[in-house]
């Protein structure tokens, strides 16, 4: 079982996103909170596995209270997605650099919600493709002025093959479309990815995306 807490203000969302996680046995909503600033307190009383966090909120947002997590949890123990309606790319990067390990539009299916928060909790990262886009977005028009070469020579240890996989990641494709394009399964794909992320010590997708920029490997 995954135990999942809910953090938006809208009454209305947070049903909403409970009703879909309902559909999926394996997934248990231990409550649901309307304040980022009652999140760590509530964490130190109630073990969860993942918090699907709203990125705009009163008091503090979701970017300030996923930084408060990480300061008492490590990614391994609670895992953050964040759910936006806004993917400008510097929200998507303040979230990332606080520690959150996905992130997905308001707007998903209860079927792309359950998928993705299963990607996170088996060491992935959810990222949808609109946060890619802004993610990507960034690093080109702030490309680093020179590559980081100690990212550079964690790259050189990728096979050709999950080289291949995490350039076209960067691109913004999602797993089934780097698998028609390599002419292999989604699962290759996956497995390619995982492998490239320990490698170079990414600890989720979208962190990959950026390290792949700052090794200067722009696709």
């Amino acid at each position: 079982m995954t135990r999942v807490l809910i953090v938006d203000d809208q009454d209305d969302m947070r049903a909403g996103i409970r009703g879909m996680l309902l559909l999926d046995p394996s997934l248990v909503v231990v409550a649901d909170l309307s304040d980022g600033l009652q999140v760590v307190p509530f964490l130190r009383e109630h073990p969860v596995d993942l918090v699907l966090m709203d990125i705009r909120m009163p008091g503090i947002d979701g970017v300030e209270a996923t930084r408060r997590i990480r300061s008492e949890y490590p990614a391994e123990q609670v895992r953050v997605i964040v759910l936006t309606t806004f993917d400008q790319d510097e929200i998507v990067l303040a979230a990332l650099r606080a520690g959150a390990n996905g992130f997905l539009s308001k707007t998903v299916s209860p079927g792309e919600l359950v998928a993705g928060i299963a990607e996170v909790v088996t060491g992935g990262g959810a990222l949808s493709a609109a946060a890619t886009a802004a993610l990507i977005g960034h690093m080109t028009d702030r490309p680093a002025a020179v590559a980081d070469q100690e990212l550079l020579h964690r790259f050189r240890a990728l096979t050709p093959r999950e080289r291949e996989v995490v350039v076209l990641i960067a691109s913004g494709l999602a797993n089934d479309e780097i698998a028609a394009q390599m002419f292999v399964s989604p699962f290759t794909v996956k497995t390619h990815a995982v492998r490239a992320m320990t490698k170079v010590g990414a600890r989720d997708r979208a962190q990959l995306v950026s390290f792949t920029f700052l090794a200067g490997l722009y696709p």
